[in-house]
């Protein structure tokens, strides 16, 4: 099985790039999904202040590989297929539980975009665990270097610049996933 993870931060491109993993027919498994879940079952709302503090707080008390585990038991209750694409590994620590467990066949997809225009995409997408304010998302990109995502980006396996129209990333995200 060939297994590429997507990276990046916040309102990067990684649901974009995701998208089209999925209509190439590749399974998708979104770590934040498991996150959500978390959230909805403590009873809270999801929101990003909600959202983050969970992601938090279980890492804490189960360690910073906790989401990988969850991740891996999700992909062990599907069907096998020759591919698969998870979504939003934040930490080396998961990263190093992913090989572990599911073998070398490894890939680190970084998509990497400008701040400002990372900010300007959070505020206007609507996902329900976007904020509409500058100062929140600041604090979520803290939230996430904090958890270890810069060293995530900087070591991945390929990194794609999101930086121009959305036809030039699609391109890029494709000749990427069809030369793995």
């Amino acid at each position: 099985m060939k297994i590429i993870a997507f990276t990046g931060m916040p309102a990067s491109g990684k649901s974009e790039a995701v998208q089209l993993a999925k209509d190439k027919g590749i399974p998708v498994i979104r770590m934040g999904d498991l996150v959500w879940e978390e959230t909805k079952r403590q009873g809270k709302p999801l929101d990003d202040k909600n959202v983050g503090s969970v992601a938090t707080s279980i890492r804490k008390e189960y360690g910073m590989d906790i989401w990988a585990k969850r991740t891996v038991e999700k992909i062990h209750s599907l069907k096998k297929s020759l591919h698969l694409v998870i979504d939003g590994v934040r930490n080396m620590e998961e990263i190093e539980y992913f090989k572990k467990e599911l073998g070398l066949d490894f890939f680190v997809i970084a998509i990497d975009a400008p701040d400002e225009l990372r900010r300007k995409r959070a505020i206007t997408r609507g996902r329900t665990d976007d904020s509409k304010d500058l100062k929140d998302l600041e604090e979520r990109d803290k939230r996430e270097i904090h958890w270890g995502l810069q060293k995530v980006i900087m070591d991945a396996d390929i990194i794609i610049q999101n930086n121009g129209s959305l036809d030039q990333f699609q391109k890029q995200v494709l000749t990427v996933l069809n030369n793995l």
